[in-house]
């Protein structure tokens, strides 16, 4: 296999994990007796966590298409890789939510047109309430801030220790936030996974989820570039596992 080609596969198997994990949650603990509103917060966190730790060395770990944008943006990721990554990770989302959907199916009384398995809404299908401009804003806000976070905090020797532990906690209290607004999205693929399977409104809605998280994204990488990155800097360029890609 390709150096790509693993890579792909890494960022998958990732992201499949986080949904599994994030929505099943969300989803098999429904109306579960002591089930926690941080509960699905703190299973986000923790998988982003986990999966970082096995997963980063081989494909960087991004498990978002908001921060493979963030590092194009940055010039710490190659364009041509841009496109494969996000396909990667979409359908890694799409396997996540269907095994979820396998083992929910056999809950007696359950049916997937009366659940929104943990897809993301606003207006009547947020949690909360909240209106489309509140979704919007808190999803760019969270997106931008946690997309950041994970640039910086890979920017030292003890990136490999750090970086997941912080992004884990990092993304748990986005969650933590985002959730009573919007379900928490923050991630594009973690969106789709889900929205597809439920359909009608998810669909209708997942635009914002599109929109919100990649523009906070963008908007992270375009800051990092400007204010963050030093010249000479060896993080300034693309992650070593995109670099033996190159040579490959």
């Amino acid at each position: 296999m390709s150096g790509l080609g693993k890579r792909l596969v890494v960022e998958g198997a990732g992201t499949a994990w986080l949904v599994f994990v994030g929505c099943g949650t969300a989803v098999l603990n429904s109306g579960a007796p002591g089930s926690s509103v941080l509960a699905v917060p703190i299973a986000f966190g923790l998988a982003l966590a986990t999966a970082t730790y096995v997963l980063g060395r081989f494909s960087g770990a991004h498990f978002n298409p908001a921060v493979t944008v963030g590092y194009v943006m940055a010039q710490r990721f190659p364009v041509r890789d841009l496109a494969p990554y996000i396909a990667a990770q979409v359908l890694g989302a799409l396997v996540g939510a269907a095994l979820l959907i396998y083992i929910a199916s056999g809950r007696p009384g359950f049916e997937l047109a009366a659940s929104e398995f943990g897809a993301n809404g606003y207006g009547d299908h947020s949690p909360g309430d909240y209106p489309l401009h509140s979704a919007l804003a808190v999803e760019i806000t969270m997106s931008f801030a946690f997309v950041l976070a994970r640039m910086l905090v890979s920017n030292g020797k003890s990136a490999n220790l750090i970086d997941p532990l912080v992004s884990g906690v990092w993304l748990m209290l986005s969650y933590a936030v985002a959730t009573p607004v919007t379900n928490g999205s923050l991630n594009p693929a973690r969106s789709t996974g889900p929205a597809l399977f439920v359909g009608d409104w998810a669909l209708d809605q997942l635009w914002l989820f599109w929109a919100a998280p990649l523009a906070g994204g963008l908007l992270a990488g375009l800051l990092h570039s400007r204010l963050f990155r030093e010249p000479g800097d060896i993080f300034a360029r693309p992650p070593r596992e995109s670099r033996r890609g190159k040579s490959a």
